[in-house]
Protein backbone atom coordinates (compact mmCIF):
# COMPACT_ATOMS: atom_id res chain seq x y z
CA UNK A 1 0.00 0.00 0.00
CA UNK A 2 3.19 2.46 0.79
CA UNK A 3 4.70 1.33 -2.49
CA UNK A 4 0.88 3.04 -4.37
CA UNK A 5 0.91 5.76 -1.80
CA UNK A 6 4.27 7.05 -3.04
CA UNK A 7 3.50 6.63 -6.42
CA UNK A 8 0.12 8.57 -6.19
CA UNK A 9 1.79 11.00 -3.87
CA UNK A 10 5.06 11.38 -6.73
CA UNK A 11 2.45 12.00 -9.67
CA UNK A 12 0.67 14.65 -7.46
CA UNK A 13 3.60 16.15 -6.69
CA UNK A 14 4.91 16.09 -10.54
CA UNK A 15 1.63 17.42 -11.57
CA UNK A 16 1.72 20.27 -9.43
CA UNK A 17 5.26 20.99 -10.56
CA UNK A 18 4.26 20.66 -13.90
CA UNK A 19 1.69 23.03 -13.81
CA UNK A 20 3.53 25.66 -12.15
CA UNK A 21 6.47 25.56 -14.78
CA UNK A 22 3.72 26.28 -17.13
CA UNK A 23 2.03 28.64 -15.12
CA UNK A 24 4.84 30.61 -15.02
CA UNK A 25 6.23 30.06 -18.71
CA UNK A 26 2.94 31.42 -19.50
CA UNK A 27 3.32 34.48 -17.16
CA UNK A 28 6.91 34.82 -18.59
CA UNK A 29 5.74 35.08 -22.35
CA UNK A 30 3.31 37.35 -21.29
CA UNK A 31 5.33 39.45 -19.90
CA UNK A 32 7.65 39.11 -23.09
CA UNK A 33 5.16 40.12 -25.86
CA UNK A 34 5.04 43.37 -27.44
CA UNK A 35 2.91 45.34 -25.99
CA UNK A 36 0.84 48.12 -27.98
CA UNK A 37 2.91 51.25 -29.06
CA UNK A 38 3.55 52.84 -25.78
CA UNK A 39 2.24 56.79 -25.89
CA UNK A 40 3.97 59.70 -26.47
CA UNK A 41 3.67 62.80 -24.10
CA UNK A 42 0.66 64.80 -25.81
CA UNK A 43 2.29 67.92 -25.26
CA UNK A 44 5.30 67.20 -27.96
CA UNK A 45 2.32 66.97 -30.38
CA UNK A 46 0.49 70.40 -28.96
CA UNK A 47 3.33 72.41 -28.01
CA UNK A 48 3.43 76.15 -29.71
CA UNK A 49 6.05 77.57 -28.41
CA UNK A 50 9.52 76.73 -27.86
CA UNK A 51 12.79 77.70 -26.41
CA UNK A 52 16.07 76.39 -27.52
CA UNK A 53 18.43 76.14 -24.82
CA UNK A 54 22.25 75.84 -25.70
CA UNK A 55 23.71 72.94 -23.04
CA UNK A 56 27.11 73.21 -24.97
CA UNK A 57 29.98 71.06 -26.58
CA UNK A 58 32.32 68.89 -24.52
CA UNK A 59 36.35 70.48 -25.14
CA UNK A 60 38.36 69.10 -27.88
CA UNK A 61 35.90 69.45 -30.84
CA UNK A 62 36.56 72.43 -31.58
CA UNK A 63 37.93 73.90 -34.09
CA UNK A 64 39.46 70.03 -34.78
CA UNK A 65 37.90 67.43 -35.75
CA UNK A 66 34.85 70.20 -36.36
CA UNK A 67 35.28 73.19 -37.90
CA UNK A 68 34.00 76.79 -36.29
CA UNK A 69 33.46 77.23 -32.33
CA UNK A 70 30.98 75.32 -29.48
CA UNK A 71 28.42 77.23 -30.20
CA UNK A 72 28.15 75.91 -34.06
CA UNK A 73 25.58 73.07 -32.57
CA UNK A 74 23.15 75.73 -31.54
CA UNK A 75 23.08 78.07 -34.31
CA UNK A 76 22.76 75.01 -36.98
CA UNK A 77 19.70 73.14 -35.11
CA UNK A 78 18.09 76.90 -34.11
CA UNK A 79 18.06 77.23 -37.75
CA UNK A 80 16.87 73.95 -38.62
CA UNK A 81 14.15 74.00 -35.96
CA UNK A 82 13.18 77.45 -37.78
CA UNK A 83 12.71 76.19 -41.11
CA UNK A 84 10.55 73.01 -39.57
CA UNK A 85 7.76 76.09 -39.17
CA UNK A 86 6.26 74.41 -36.86
CA UNK A 87 7.03 76.41 -33.62
CA UNK A 88 7.26 79.77 -32.30
CA UNK A 89 10.67 80.17 -31.15
CA UNK A 90 10.76 81.91 -27.96
CA UNK A 91 13.96 84.16 -26.22
CA UNK A 92 12.58 83.37 -22.95
CA UNK A 93 12.11 79.87 -21.16
CA UNK A 94 9.15 81.08 -19.16
CA UNK A 95 7.49 81.92 -22.46
CA UNK A 96 7.22 78.40 -23.89
CA UNK A 97 5.57 75.14 -23.63
CA UNK A 98 8.46 72.88 -24.20
CA UNK A 99 12.18 73.42 -24.02
CA UNK A 100 15.02 71.88 -26.43
CA UNK A 101 17.79 71.50 -24.66
CA UNK A 102 20.73 70.48 -27.29
CA UNK A 103 24.52 69.13 -25.99
CA UNK A 104 27.22 67.86 -28.39
CA UNK A 105 29.21 65.37 -25.98
CA UNK A 106 31.82 63.73 -26.66
CA UNK A 107 31.61 61.06 -24.28
CA UNK A 108 34.98 58.88 -22.73
CA UNK A 109 34.85 55.31 -23.00
CA UNK A 110 36.74 52.26 -23.27
CA UNK A 111 39.60 52.53 -25.74
CA UNK A 112 40.05 49.22 -28.45
CA UNK A 113 36.54 47.74 -27.13
CA UNK A 114 35.42 44.33 -27.43
CA UNK A 115 32.04 44.88 -29.93
CA UNK A 116 31.22 41.20 -29.24
CA UNK A 117 30.61 41.86 -25.22
CA UNK A 118 28.19 45.16 -26.14
CA UNK A 119 31.12 47.95 -26.04
CA UNK A 120 32.21 50.02 -28.72
CA UNK A 121 34.41 53.19 -28.40
CA UNK A 122 32.09 56.19 -28.27
CA UNK A 123 31.86 58.84 -30.60
CA UNK A 124 30.88 62.41 -30.27
CA UNK A 125 26.88 62.87 -30.30
CA UNK A 126 24.04 65.84 -30.24
CA UNK A 127 21.86 64.77 -27.53
CA UNK A 128 18.79 66.43 -27.16
CA UNK A 129 16.50 66.64 -24.33
CA UNK A 130 12.93 67.78 -24.34
CA UNK A 131 11.46 69.30 -21.69
CA UNK A 132 7.93 70.61 -20.12
CA UNK A 133 8.49 73.87 -19.35
CA UNK A 134 5.81 74.13 -16.47
CA UNK A 135 6.61 70.77 -14.53
CA UNK A 136 10.63 70.55 -15.62
CA UNK A 137 9.99 66.80 -16.46
CA UNK A 138 11.77 65.41 -19.22
CA UNK A 139 9.63 64.61 -21.52
CA UNK A 140 11.80 62.60 -23.90
CA UNK A 141 15.73 62.31 -24.98
CA UNK A 142 16.90 61.94 -28.70
CA UNK A 143 20.83 61.02 -29.35
CA UNK A 144 22.16 61.38 -32.40
CA UNK A 145 25.77 59.73 -32.99
CA UNK A 146 28.32 61.65 -35.63
CA UNK A 147 29.96 59.40 -37.56
CA UNK A 148 33.95 58.72 -37.68
CA UNK A 149 36.08 60.88 -40.53
CA UNK A 150 39.65 61.58 -41.42
CA UNK A 151 39.33 64.77 -43.58
CA UNK A 152 38.35 68.20 -41.61
CA UNK A 153 35.56 68.22 -44.12
CA UNK A 154 34.24 64.74 -43.92
CA UNK A 155 34.02 65.58 -40.28
CA UNK A 156 32.12 68.79 -41.22
CA UNK A 157 29.69 66.86 -43.58
CA UNK A 158 29.17 64.13 -40.76
CA UNK A 159 28.54 67.24 -38.24
CA UNK A 160 25.97 68.58 -40.48
CA UNK A 161 24.77 64.72 -41.27
CA UNK A 162 23.66 63.89 -38.16
CA UNK A 163 22.17 67.15 -37.19
CA UNK A 164 19.91 66.44 -40.09
CA UNK A 165 18.89 63.06 -38.96
CA UNK A 166 18.37 64.39 -35.29
CA UNK A 167 15.76 67.53 -36.60
CA UNK A 168 14.27 64.82 -38.86
CA UNK A 169 13.91 62.16 -35.61
CA UNK A 170 12.51 65.50 -33.66
CA UNK A 171 10.26 66.17 -36.35
CA UNK A 172 8.85 62.03 -36.52
CA UNK A 173 8.38 61.87 -33.18
CA UNK A 174 6.39 65.43 -32.66
CA UNK A 175 4.09 64.43 -35.60
CA UNK A 176 1.09 62.93 -34.59
CA UNK A 177 0.25 59.67 -36.36
CA UNK A 178 -3.19 59.83 -38.19
CA UNK A 179 -5.05 56.72 -36.56
CA UNK A 180 -7.84 56.13 -39.27
CA UNK A 181 -8.56 54.48 -42.73
CA UNK A 182 -9.35 57.51 -45.69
Amino acid sequence: MRIIRFGLLSIVVNTVVTATILLNGTAWAQQQAPSAAAPVPAALYTAKKVFISNAGADSGLFPEPFSGNPDRAYREFYANVQGLGRYDLVANPADADLVFELQLTAPNGPANANKVKGASDPLPMFRLVIYDRTSHYILWTLTQTIQVAVLQKTHDRNFDTALEMLIENLNKLTTPVATGTP
